[in-house]
């Protein structure tokens, strides 16, 4: 699992590295019958709900590309939380 979440945190990198956007975490979980694969965004200046959505549609297909799991899984796209350096 963490040989593909190495792959899929470059791949997500590089595609969003043209708009400043930089991947700071990417762990996938599970919590009670829901699995959850988290990326975490950051930008210079910070990042606003319209870039984690401009971020999300390049993020999808990519996530798409690498499909890892048969079971279905929530792809939550975050932003850093600024100040402590833990995510929302």
């Amino acid at each position: 699992m963490d040989e593909y979440l190495q792959k899929l945190k470059q791949e997500v990198a590089k595609a969003l590295e043209p708009k400043n956007i930089m991947v700071t975490d990417i762990n996938f979980r599970e919590e009670k019958k829901y699995k959850f694969l988290t990326i975490e965004l950051d930008k210079l200046g910070g990042i606003d709900l319209d870039t984690i959505v401009d971020a999300t549609d390049i993020i999808n297909p990519i996530v798409d590309k690498y499909d890892f799991i048969e079971d279905s899984f929530i792809l939550d796209v975050i932003s850093k939380k600024q100040g402590d350096g833990k995510s929302e």
